[in-house]
């Protein structure tokens, strides 16, 4: 009866033995007592509350997924710094400061955080800040589960960082791959920590997703057909269609991987007639899609940047929209070229490599457009043009890679060497990374009224590109020269040492560029007075989201708009005759509901006593998000009605930002 209450807590190992990863969880606690503790002080408790934690405003709900993606990227950060340093000091007689296994955690960590969390955080926020203001609606088309899914994901961020005090993680990889991820080889909590955040995570992703198709296909302003719409807003639709079919098979793999591990299964396990490759390859079908999945969105935002401050109309929008297509296909024929050393037969290997060599011409298609765009444009070398032309500098440069990869004899050679890492972090962080940091500096005068300092965000943008390049330009030569990825400890006679440490420099400089950026948004806020939007359109743009005050109010617009172009909001500022605005009507609009909360809670409760065999706890968590549900859908009106004088009393509290507009 004991065991079975107390489930693996009685099994030892409960508390970290790391000294690093003690007081990693003893500063996140510290942290989160402080934080309380202010909140309690200036009696925000209410207002946080009503504000934000029962919201289904999609703006504020985008600024939290922003919120909690940033702190995880500092953790991705901190634990790709730790990377850094064990190889740049583990050489010879000289073993770090990190064992093996310590080590494997912290790569394994890195990896999931900054895909999971960090980077589908981004990209969930900036879609929640901008999609529905870009295509003319009020919210999303279903705000409950919007609200949902954010708590999800939140719950799951929780749930991984719960592994430094309790237990510990995964050392089998950011994919966990069998047979290192079963039971036999890794018996502790880590993988299991490791499924379920992901499966939490994974599950508000999926509902967010099958969201903003819905969004897209049935909220769109009147007269903005499909290919009027902005290729931000398309480049989302791609990334959501990809979501929505990428993301079941995830949900499948993880549900499967944990049946092995809880029930004794035998999915994957060979010795009981499992297979291992199945794995592989499901993870993988989840996996190259996933890739898309974060970079498509970081197109459409280049799109929109190039096209603002080059002051010309896109070029070539339908071969851009086709282009995003394309992708969205062609994305599911590639997995196989994540393991072309794996035993498939030449024919298959030559398919996929074909495949993989296909995919790159839409994208080529894409950084052409975006140049003759910029050509005879009169440019303005804004921030978020900076971050644009590191962008095109090193995703250039990582696509070749990633061509030269394609072919599976060069594959062979260069499989889990640290070219292929090289190769993975340039287009991620270039094409993922640098495109949410032009989108977060574009649109930050929107969401919250000020510009960004851009003198404190150039230089930002300049430490991350050097950085880059001294950080992951030796590790493409370490990779020709024979460093497997995941090294934790290297011979003095390889040479690799200097690398090592150049590599290290550069993420000193990349860390650099990040407290920068931390520096600006604080000087930012102090300096807000001086660099407050009065006028809703500080960069002259083209699209509809630039057409509401600065920051926009909470129904976004009064009166709906009308769409008659593909850049409305510039045709409309380029009239001859200026739009008549319509006759105010009431608004009804989704009321503020903790259900979304409470149901992520009850996840945490599920995944946390999955973990450690606490049935009673898992219980618990699938019958409180089952009553959640059931109390949620039988309740009483969930909309509340702004009247029209409400409406007007709103309006007018807003800066003149008509005048400018």
């Amino acid at each position: 009866m004991f065991g079975s209450l107390f489930g693996r807590f009685n099994q030892g190992n409960v508390f970290p033995d790391s000294k690093i990863t003690a007081s990693a969880a003893i500063g996140i606690v510290v942290l989160i007592v402080v934080v309380l503790s202010l909140i309690t002080i200036t009696r925000r408790w209410k207002w946080l509350w009503n504000e934000w934690l029962t919201t289904t405003n999609h703006k504020k709900i985008g600024v939290m997924y922003i919120i909690v993606a940033i702190v995880m990227l500092l953790r991705g950060a901190s634990d790709a710094a730790m990377v850094r340093l064990q190889q740049a000091t583990s050489v010879g007689v000289h073993h770090g400061f990190m064992s093996a296994s310590m080590f494997q955690q912290v790569v394994s960590a890195h990896g999931t955080i900054m895909i999971f969390f960090a980077a589908m955080g981004l990209m969930f926020g900036l879609i929640n800040l901008v999609l529905p203001l870009q295509i003319g609606t009020r919210d999303v088309a279903f705000p409950f589960v919007n609200a949902t899914s954010f708590w999800l994901f939140a719950a799951g961020a929780l749930l991984i960082n719960v592994s430094l005090g309790l237990g510990d993680f995964s050392g089998a990889g950011w994919l966990a791959y069998p047979p290192l991820s079963e039971l036999k080889y890794s018996p502790t909590t880590g993988v299991d920590y490791w499924i379920w955040s992901l499966q939490i995570a994974g599950i508000g992703s999926l509902m967010s997703g099958i969201n903003f198709i819905t969004t897209i296909m049935k909220e769109r302003a009147r007269g903005m057909s499909l290919m009027k719409m902005p290729l931000f807003s398309w480049s989302v639709l791609g990334s959501m269609l990809l979501v929505a079919f990428a993301f079941p098979i995830l949900t499948v793999t993880l549900t499967l991987l944990a049946l092995d591990r809880t029930l004794g299964m035998h999915f994957f396990t060979a010795g009981g007639g499992g297979n291992a490759m199945m794995y592989v390859n499901l993870i993988w079908a989840w996996g190259h899609p996933e890739v898309y999945i974060l970079v498509l969105p970081a197109f459409g935002i280049f799109s929109e940047v190039v096209s603002t401050f080059s002051s010309k109309r896109l070029f070539g929008y339908k071969s851009m929209v086709w282009a995003i297509m394309a992708i969205t296909v062609l994305s599911y024929s590639v997995w196989l070229h994540h393991f072309f050393t794996m035993g498939a037969s030449s024919n298959v290997n030559a398919v996929f490599g074909i495949a993989t060599m296909l995919i790159a011409i839409p994208t080529g298609v894409k950084i052409f457009n975006w140049l003759f765009t910029m050509y005879r444009g009169r440019i303005r070398f804004a921030s978020p043009m900076i971050w644009f032309m590191g962008f095109v500098f090193l995703f250039t440069m990582g696509g070749v890679a990633g061509v030269l990869l394609a072919v599976p004899a060069i594959d062979f050679q260069l499989h889990n060497s640290l070219f292929l890492v090289a190769h993975f972090h340039t287009m991620i962080v270039s094409g993922v990374l640098f495109g949410y940091f032009a989108g977060l500096t574009y649109w930050f005068p929107k969401v919250f009224g000020y510009r960004l300092n851009e003198r404190l965000g150039k230089y930002a943008a300049y430490l991350w590109i050097v950085g880059f390049v001294l950080a992951f330009g030796p590790l493409y030569i370490l990779g020709l020269m024979g460093a497997t990825r995941r090294l934790d400890h290297y011979s003095a006679a390889t040479g690799w040492h200097v690398m090592f440490i150049a590599a290290g420099i550069g993420g000193a400089v990349i860390a650099c560029g990040i407290g920068v950026q931390i520096i600006q948004v604080i000087y930012s806020y102090l300096k807000r007075d001086s660099t407050r939007d009065i006028t809703g359109d500080p960069w002259n743009a083209r699209s509809l989201e630039w057409s509401t005050a600065s920051p926009a109010p909470f129904y976004n617009f009064a009166a709906l708009p009308v769409v008659s172009s593909r850049d409305a909001f510039w045709e409309m500022k380029h009239a001859k005759k200026r739009p008549e605005i319509p006759e105010l009507e009431p608004l009804h609009l989704p009321k503020n509901t903790p259900a979304g909360l409470f149901i992520a809670t009850f996840a945490f409760l599920f995944g946390f006593g999955m973990i450690w065999h606490l049935w009673w706890l898992a219980l618990i968590g699938v019958l409180g998000i089952i009553m959640t549900v059931l109390i949620r859908v039988t309740s009483g009106e969930h909309e509340e009605t702004i009247s029209v004088k409400q409406l007007k009393e709103v309006e007018a509290s807003l800066t003149n930002w008509r005048d400018y507009a």
